[in-house]
């Protein structure tokens, strides 16, 4: 079922943009693509929603999946993110994944 937002925008269609880039599209670009540091799925949502927020995405959003819980202007962001992964490729995608590592006190 389709929602809209109250400025009229089709805010499903933004969720299935991002649904799709970050479990299907980035995943198999990532597999098809030499030395990207992620490669699954979940790895991609955890890169893409902690860049969003610049910190751990835990603590931005109460439900999951997360991004069904984000706002218009996120979803937005968070595809932009995505896409800059996709267009930009390997060095980008090793900058945005040190990034969430780094607000995970993971590197």
């Amino acid at each position: 079922m389709d929602q809209e937002t109250l400025t009229g925008n089709n805010i499903s269609e933004l969720r299935n943009e991002y649904d799709k880039k970050v479990n299907e599209i980035l995943p198999n670009k990532a597999q098809s693509s030499d030395g990207w540091p992620i490669h699954l799925n979940h790895c991609f949502g955890r890169v893409v929603l902690d860049n969003l927020f610049e910190d751990e995405w835990y603590d931005y959003i109460d439900g999951r999946p997360a991004y069904e819980n984000l706002s218009e202007e996120e979803l937005q962001e968070a595809i932009d993110l995505a896409d800059m992964m996709l267009e930009e490729g390997k060095s980008t995608v090793e900058e945005l994944n040190e990034n969430s590592l780094r607000w995970r006190d993971e590197l």
